[in-house]
């Protein structure tokens, strides 16, 4: 196996999916670490095509690779797409990590999701909790993908002693995010219509579910901060959660969101849209004995993305 430390200076970087929430933050994280960055938009080179894939591994050589490409949506989103959601995410990790195999690179990170795990495992959500039951029924072929894409990683890891690792974040937010109506994730969908509600002057807000699961929100700035300092220090085949280790509920989380926004009118829950799984907290122990905690709390988290959400408004209706 390859050894750690890999030092992340001088080398040739590949974030794919740089354009997205995550690979975004990821090219902010990395502008201290004096890499050569390599990106490439989804209009040169679909990630999806496996000859043009290996075509550019094949020129540009990266050292390192990030996989933080993926197609990625809310829980409508996910119920609905399904077709799209299971063959665009394998077809992502396939060609990327078979062509950082084929190609050279020295260290690859894959990013899965906290969906991987099945809908009723124990909580706080342990790695060796995969594959252990079913998963939740509206967004199992995203979290097929996924697990495909973890296993790959493993297998390149055990049969070519690949330095290939993966990291499983919980739900995220902050700059980047989808705000689109039907398809955004919970945050940037509160966001988005606790705004419209106040600009507009609606009294009631109706949020999706009965607002008693309990999910866990890691900003995403901390999700990249955390990607790098495992790159440069952590090499095994086990998984590594990231997340904060703290919950709260879609009902408390609505409230927060409201606040932060300035809306003061009524929050009512849609019990005929689907709650999604009870409870998806990360085990984050292990993490922390790598030597890092999350440290954007959630309220300030929720103001830096508000900002960001205006900023993005104003450009788009400039």
């Amino acid at each position: 196996m390859a050894e750690t430390p890999f030092e992340l200076a001088g080398k040739r970087i590949f974030v794919a999916g740089h354009r997205g929430m995550v690979g975004a933050a990821l090219v902010r994280r990395l502008a201290p670490e004096n890499v050569k960055l390599l990106t490439v938009a989804r209009g040169e080179i679909d990630l999806r095509d496996q000859g043009a894939v290996f075509r550019w591994f094949d020129e540009s050589r990266p050292q390192g690779v990030f996989v933080a490409a993926a197609k990625v949506g809310g829980i409508a989103a996910n119920n609905t797409l399904r077709a799209e959601f299971i063959y665009d995410n394998i077809a992502i990790a396939a060609n990327v990590i078979h062509a950082a195999h084929l190609y050279g690179a020295e260290k690859l990170m894959f990013l899965g999701s906290s969906c991987i795990y099945p809908r009723l495992a124990s909580q706080p959500l342990r790695e060796n909790s995969m594959l252990s039951g079913p998963l939740e029924p509206t967004n199992e072929p995203y979290a097929i993908a996924k697990i495909a894409g973890i296993k790959m990683v493993e297998a390149y890891r055990a049969q070519y002693g690949a330095d290939f690792i993966n990291v499983m974040p919980t739900n995220l937010y902050g700059p980047g995010d989808n705000y689109h109506p039907e398809y955004s994730h919970v945050v940037a969908a509160l966001i988005r219509r606790f705004h419209e509600a106040k600009a507009s002057g609606v009294g009631k807000v109706v949020v999706w579910g009965t607002g008693t699961p309990r999910r866990e929100f890691l900003y995403v700035d901390d999700l990249a901060d955390a990607c790098i300092h495992l790159m440069k220090t952590y090499s095994s085949e086990e998984l590594v959660n990231i997340g904060t280790g703290q919950d709260i509920t879609i009902a408390e989380f609505a409230r927060l969101v409201a606040a932060v926004v300035g809306y003061t009118g009524e929050i009512s829950y849609d019990v005929s849209r689907p709650d999604g799984t009870p409870r998806k907290l990360l085990d984050v122990s292990r993490l922390a004995k790598l030597g890092w905690g999350a440290t954007t709390p959630l309220e300030e988290g929720i103001k830096l993305a508000y900002q960001s959400f205006l900023g993005e408004a104003k450009r788009t209706s400039e």
